[in-house]
């Protein structure tokens, strides 16, 4: 008799004797579970290089070397977010000073608004390219575990249904209902908790690196102010 329940417990014969919509609902939270991870695994890698990246295109910057040299080497294909703000920048301050737009006073103001916001606009754009597919992790972590009650409680209504039809409460028959109701759960709470941790760490990076980013527009911006300054 132990043995006989032992196997009707086993996590594949509860999936195969679920009810349909149980296995529906198991499914679904599987296939979340899946695409979590493979979402966490990519956000995290990309962050690591990218922090990397940053790191790389800031020594070159504070080198002391030319920014038109350093703008002709990354400024057509930029391949990090903080080389993107650069390069937005100095195209903007190319293009004016190509028409001569940076010598009257009114000319240099405009200029500075304008390269404040390109690179504005190219913080938001790259912010939000690494925000893409934040919001299933949220929905996943806020979620999950209700579809996982719901098919709990559909399993315990079939279960009851399962004793009522055979008139018997031995372990043999309520068991594996039981079990195939909280099966349910456990995949809820597999697919939410890794799913809310990871948000929260990833949200957390995410906002030190938008930081980053916009500490650095603003010391660009700071620069090119004191060479149009200069330029009096």
């Amino acid at each position: 008799m132990e043995n006989t329940v032992a196997s009707q417990l086993s996590l594949w014969t509860l999936f195969i004797q679920a009810d349909i919509v149980v296995k529906v609902v198991m499914i679904l939270l599987l296939f979340a579970s899946f695409w979590c991870w493979a979402i966490i695994f990519d956000k995290l890698m990309k962050l690591r290089h990218l922090v990397q990246q940053a790191d790389e295109f800031e020594d070159s910057f504070w080198s002391g070397g030319s920014l038109e040299e350093l703008y002709d080497r990354v400024g057509n294909r930029p391949v990090d977010p903080m080389s993107a703000v650069f390069a937005a920048a100095m195209r903007e301050w190319r293009r004016s000073a190509a028409k001569g737009l940076a010598n009257p006073p009114a000319a240099r103001a405009n200029l500075q608004q304008r390269i404040d916001r390109v690179m504005s606009v190219t913080v938001g754009r790259e912010l939000e390219r690494l925000e893409k597919y934040l919001p299933f992790l949220a929905s996943v972590g806020s979620t999950a575990p209700f579809i996982g009650l719901f098919g709990t409680v559909w399993g315990i209504m079939n279960s009851f249904t399962a004793i009522a039809a055979q008139k018997n409460t031995s372990l043999a028959v309520v068991a594996p209902g039981i079990a195939e109701a909280l099966f349910a759960t456990a995949l809820g709470l597999v697919a939410a908790i890794p799913a809310v941790l990871a948000y929260n760490k990833i949200s957390n990076d995410l906002g030190r690196y938008a930081n980053r980013l916009e500490a650095f527009a603003g010391e660009f911006s700071a620069i090119l102010s004191r060479q149009l300054d200069e330029r009096t």
